[in-house]
């Protein structure tokens, strides 16, 4: 009786929504007309389609930009937060106010940072005698800024798992290996390093998953007028979805990303557990 209700909303909303959207992927549909079975139609399309091919390299650029920086950013600053120093509490609740923070109320903040007549950016820039930067205008430096955005974004959170795996760690180890006269790199490299690996890799997981999945970051930090160079997977589906009115071909993208992502998420699992578990012997 207890799961009920959860279990209701699970298998209706969740479950069923997957079912129902695996059975649109076969239709032509635009949610007037009735719809038309095409069986896999769409999923041909997909292959030939251009756009498929360009919003899946700026997502895999993205994820390579963002996922990287993300985890070595959010272990640093774990490693920083991992003290007995006095106030260290405060700035562990400042560092996860980002997280929390609404996506529309950072993108406004960073959109007034990046803003090419009178961004703070660009007035750091011209002390140095840097000419302004149109920083979401052009695709160099636009794919840049969205990542930044979604690292800052999510810094809070992937260092509180961090924080949780560095305080999982006996003392002890360090202590021993203080004895045996290690400093601080051999002790983060012997030590932290193998027995964090677990945190690593489960952050390593769902950082790809959601960079895979980044749709608000862009819309919200573009104001809606999305360039070529910014339309990301998730943005390119919800257009044909939602402004298109595609639903079939945009139920379609959604079971290629999934298909993309199950591939990625086992080779992660099979080649970073592996890892896991030599580091832990």
């Amino acid at each position: 009786m207890f799961i009920g209700p959860g279990l209701l909303h699970s298998i209706v909303f969740i479950i069923g929504m997957v079912v129902v959207s695996a059975l649109v992927s076969t239709w032509r549909w635009d949610l007037v007309s009735p719809p038309e079975f095409i069986g896999l139609g769409n999923y041909q399309r997909i292959m030939a389609d251009e756009m498929f091919w360009l919003t899946l390299k700026n997502t895999a650029f993205f994820v390579l930009l963002s996922v990287p920086t993300g985890l070595a950013l959010s272990l640093g600053l774990a490693l920083a937060a991992n003290t007995k120093l006095r106030g260290v509490t405060f700035f562990r609740t400042a560092y996860f106010f980002p997280y929390i923070a609404s996506m529309i109320s950072v993108a406004i903040v960073f959109r007034w940072l990046y803003n090419s007549d009178y961004g703070l950016m660009n007035s750091f820039l011209g002390w140095f005698g840097i000419n302004p930067i149109d920083w979401l205008g052009q695709c160099s430096t636009a794919m840049p800024a969205v990542a930044l955005l979604a690292v800052w974004k999510g810094l809070g959170w992937n260092m509180t798992l961090f924080l949780a795996g560095l305080q999982a760690i006996p003392s002890h180890l360090y202590e021993a290996a203080q004895m045996d006269g290690a400093g601080r790199w051999r002790q983060f490299w012997d030590i932290t390093w193998p027995l964090l690996s677990p945190t690593t890799f489960f952050v390593g997981v769902t950082s790809v998953l959601g960079s895979f999945a980044v749709f608000d970051a862009a819309y919200a930090l573009s104001g809606g007028n999305i360039s070529r160079c910014l339309t990301f997977y998730m943005v390119y589906t919800w257009q044909q979805g939602f402004q298109n009115f595609d639903m079939g071909y945009a139920a379609a993208l959604a079971w290629v990303l999934f298909a993309i992502l199950g591939v990625i998420t086992f080779v992660q699992f099979r080649v970073l557990s592996k890892r896991v578990h030599y580091e832990l012997g």
